[in-house]
């Protein structure tokens, strides 16, 4: 999505994507029309904007739940991957598996 739509789909001006941006929070592919955002970065921009506007949550704030979405997104990745390892085996090993994870609690 150009960056045009992107902010006119967020009601944002231009320094405010260009502040998220030297933040980090939002990672732009850059191309010779200028810089395109996906529909990840759309969800992501939309919580950024709800922070900061609606709950009044300042920088630093913002910069937390970021980092903590990422580590979340990235335990999500880890999980399926240890799903998929799992189903590769056979069901008495996934059950033993399965059995061992439950008792860690």
């Amino acid at each position: 999505m150009r960056e045009h739509d992107f902010r006119q789909k967020l009601r944002i001006e231009v320094t405010m994507l260009d502040s998220w941006v030297s933040h980090g929070w939002l990672i732009p592919v850059t191309t010779p029309q200028g810089r395109e955002f996906t529909d990840a970065d759309l969800a992501r921009a939309l919580l950024i904007r709800d922070l900061v506007h609606d709950m009044g949550v300042n920088e630093a704030g913002v910069d937390v739940a970021i980092r903590l979405i990422d580590q979340m997104h990235g335990l999500r990745q880890t999980l399926h991957g240890l799903v998929r390892a799992m189903d590769r085996h056979d069901r008495r090993l996934r059950d033993r598996l399965i059995a061992e994870i439950v008792d860690l609690d």
